[in-house]
């Protein structure tokens, strides 16, 4: 059996617990560990925020989360209209140094891909869908 959702939500920071409460549930539900749900709240709460900030800029347009849970994987895809960006092409931050040397912000995207089990990105008539993959460990 299959736990599916769809949620389209404003471009407002404010949305984002919506969402994870959600997964929350969902996931819970479908046997799901506490660090599993905890790693794709966070995952999923990154890519919204990363289209909010620097994708639409702004409050007020939509972006669309829809799940897909089944007893041994979820996939959620964050779909938005803003311009045409790939998150994949951010390279990985240089984590060596100290904090003081690094520049600010950069994580977002780092943490996905250390946090899920695939990323993937693509442009479909107009969007951008980011693809967030987690197995469900036995």
């Amino acid at each position: 059996m299959e736990t599916r959702f769809l949620l389209t939500i404003g471009s407002d920071i404010a949305e984002i617990p919506a969402v994870s409460d959600r997964l929350w549930e969902a996931l819970q539900a479908n046997g799901f560990s506490a660090e599993e749900i905890l790693d794709t709240q966070l995952a999923v709460e990154e890519a919204i925020t990363n289209v909010i900030i620097h994708g639409y800029k702004r409050t007020g347009k939509p972006i669309t989360v829809s799940c897909c849970i089944s007893r041994s994987r979820v996939e959620v895809r964050v779909a938005d209209s803003a311009p045409r960006f790939d998150p994949l092409s951010v390279p990985e931050p240089e984590l060596g140094g100290g904090i003081e040397e690094r520049s600010i912000g950069g994580l977002g995207v780092y943490l996905i891909r250390k946090v899920m089990d695939d990323v993937s990105y693509s442009y479909e008539n107009g969007r951008n869908i980011l693809v967030l993959s987690k197995q469900r460990r036995a």
